[in-house]
């Protein structure tokens, strides 16, 4: 499975990068908080996002792009023939550059942020969906920053499973994949394990 797939309308996409080196992505709870608004503004527009998790050097998105004719709708100047890949990359490369821009100002420092190219994987099958969901929550576990996939701050999880706060995540669609936020739960609950074959980074 390549992992510079094209991107193409409807289709789901698991998405992730990783700082260059050593460096680290976020090293503050601003920074966490300012890679999300960063990445509400250039790219909820073109994706639908199911779930995510900001690790302190790599980032893990699960998407669904969104469908052919509300991206026609933010192309200013539409053509007969939209090549829509281009489009996607262009605003994830404007969202990444900006975050890092920023980041490297506050934090004095100079050059590239992230890894030369962003990673993505179409999700064609059922099962993979399933494992991609659990691998993004159980990311934090793994890497040994918590217990539990609700004790990290910076993933979907907790977002996902909240009664009272309001989200642009596709909660309606994961609740019903999973047959209910109590499914959900329990899933997340009773496969705490490292998918390998998911191992990225």
């Amino acid at each position: 499975m390549s992992t510079r797939e094209n991107f193409l309308p409807n289709a789901f996409y698991h998405i992730y990068n990783h700082a260059v080196g050593t460096e680290n992505l976020f090293k503050s709870h601003e920074n966490y908080l300012f890679f999300l608004n960063k990445y509400d503004q250039h790219l909820s527009t073109v994706f639908k996002t199911l779930a995510y998790c900001l690790m302190p050097n790599h980032f893990h998105l699960l998407v669904q792009v969104r469908d052919e004719y509300t991206l026609r709708s933010l192309i200013t100047k539409p053509e007969d023939k939209i090549d829509f890949h281009k489009f996607i990359m262009q605003k994830l490369s404007n969202f990444l550059n900006g975050y890092a821009k920023a980041f490297n100002k506050q934090h004095s420092r100079r050059g590239a942020l992230f890894i030369d190219y962003t990673k993505r994987k179409e999700i064609t099958n059922d099962s993979y969906f399933t494992r991609v969901v659990n691998y993004i929550h159980q990311n934090p576990i793994h890497h040994g920053f918590c217990k539990e996939a609700s004790e990290w701050e910076y993933s979907s999880f907790n977002s996902m499973i909240s009664t009272t706060k309001s989200t642009k995540l596709e909660r309606n669609t994961i609740f019903d994949w999973f047959g209910g936020i109590e499914q959900f739960v329990y899933f997340h609950q009773e496969n705490r394990y490292f998918d390998e074959e998911i191992d990225f980074f």
